[in-house]
């Protein structure tokens, strides 16, 4: 079956085209564009025009890529997260994506983003891996933290908190570079945060860890200088908690044009990956982790799989 989706997030609309045959996921055609949808949802609790117009047009462009690759249109779906969720016109986006653009549309929960993503993450992955897994996917708006399996292969439990690379990022960082100061009160919210989210039995439970999404795929491009973006590299490699650490202390000496010249980095991203290291770094250290794999397999391809299961 011949799937498309595409996951309006608060930082980046990306799109997944597949074939879907007896539970494995051919990729046709994947594209990302960063449109800061979140930007400002922080302080104001609504949607700008400016974000609202970038995302339109990401997906005329995504419409044109599905009519060239045969997507049936009852067979595009979209999924919106953290930044349609807190805000206060989301459902009237949300509409518009629907009727402008002939998109299935629907505004995903924080626990049905959790679990698609971990559909995602862990749909193909060694059965005999270190388990409980942890899978955390640090978006624009907040951050998932998903563990499991059980015996049906569902999450055991899942989260989404308020921690997003962009919403932390209005929060915390006002200089350029960052100041020591604005990192450690970033850091110390994030641990709050999170220790609150996750109980410590769940916490202490964690045997190994997977990142999905832009920060844990940007951090593996650039320990691998990757120009351009191979997915086949940054699939499946693995990296330490002192590699971040160090990533985190090299970028956030840099200022913001610095940054966009660093190899590996998309200059796209290179606005909010410091306070997406921080995010990934608490998280590692909260659940006592040392190490992490990272996945090009998330949200949509578990969105992808659901949709073709019905």
């Amino acid at each position: 079956m011949r799937v498309a989706v595409v996951d309006i997030g608060t930082n980046s609309t990306r799109l997944l085209v597949a074939d879907v045959e007896r539970g494995a996921v051919r990729e046709l055609d994947r594209r990302s564009q960063v449109t800061r949808l979140g930007d400002g949802v922080d302080a104001s609790g609504r949607l700008g025009e400016e974000p609202i117009a970038r995302v339109h047009a990401t997906l005329a462009a995504y419409v044109e890529a599905m009519d060239a690759a045969g997507v049936p249109a009852d067979a595009r779906l979209g999924v919106l997260t953290s930044a349609v969720r807190d805000a206060a016109n989301g459902a009237a986006f949300t509409e518009t994506v629907r009727e402008r653009f002939g998109i299935d549309a629907r505004v995903l929960t924080g626990d049905e983003e959790a679990r698609l993503t971990f559909r995602g993450a862990t749909h193909d992955r060694d059965p005999s891996a270190p388990t409980p897994l942890l899978v955390f996917d640090i978006g624009g708006g907040s951050t998932e933290l998903v563990l499991g399996p059980d015996a049906d292969g569902a999450p055991t439990f899942h989260v989404s908190t308020q921690a997003g690379v962009v919403r932390q990022t209005e929060r915390h960082i006002s200089h350029d570079p960052p100041q020591p100061q604005e990192l450690q009160a970033l850091a110390a919210e994030l641990r709050g945060i999170l220790e609150g989210a996750v109980p410590a039995a769940v916490r202490a439970s964690a045997a190994s860890a997977i990142g999905v999404a832009g920060t844990p795929t940007s951090l593996a491009a650039i320990v691998q200088e990757l120009e351009p973006y191979d997915p086949a590299k940054v699939h499946g490699a693995r990296l330490e908690l002192s590699q971040c650490e160090l990533l985190l202390a090299r970028l956030a000496q840099m200022d913001l044009a610095e940054r966009r010249r660093v190899r590996g980095l998309h200059p796209d991203r290179a606005a909010t990956i410091v306070p997406g290291i921080v995010i990934l770094i608490e998280v590692l250290r909260v659940f006592g982790l040392d190490r992490f794999e990272v996945s090009e397999h998330d949200l949509l391809h578990g969105a992808v799989l659901e949709r073709a299961s019905r």
